[in-house]
């Protein structure tokens, strides 16, 4: 009995071609533009931001490591960095792990 019910259904249902190939790929394409504007494209602007605060440390300047450590930046070459975090206490840092540049005082207490 089913297969005379699908039988049925098949002979009343309109004869259907396939979609052309570019329509079943366009979700595809759809999902890649979202991945670019909302994914990639951010974190591109915010590496290629951090490149540059990182290429415009000075000797002076007070740095926040990757590992977050504050110190002060007593020579600075290419690739390295020498921090001094306490009185004769210095460390020698990639420049790359130095996360951000802090101001004097540090930042304001989160509760005023």
């Amino acid at each position: 009995m089913s297969s005379t019910i699908l039988d049925i259904l098949q002979a009343a249902a309109p004869a259907a071609g396939e979609p052309p190939a570019w329509i079943q790929v366009m979700p595809f394409v759809g999902m890649a533009v979202v991945f670019w504007f909302f994914i990639w494209r951010p974190q591109m602007r915010q590496q290629k931001a951090h490149r540059e605060k990182i290429s415009g440390i000075k000797r002076g300047d007070q740095v926040l490591t990757g590992g977050g450590f504050v110190g002060k930046v007593v020579k600075i070459d290419d690739q390295y960095a020498e921090i001094e975090l306490a009185p004769n206490v210095k460390v020698k840092a990639l420049k790359s792990t130095i996360t951000d540049i802090v101001g004097p005082g540090g930042s304001a207490p989160a509760n005023d």
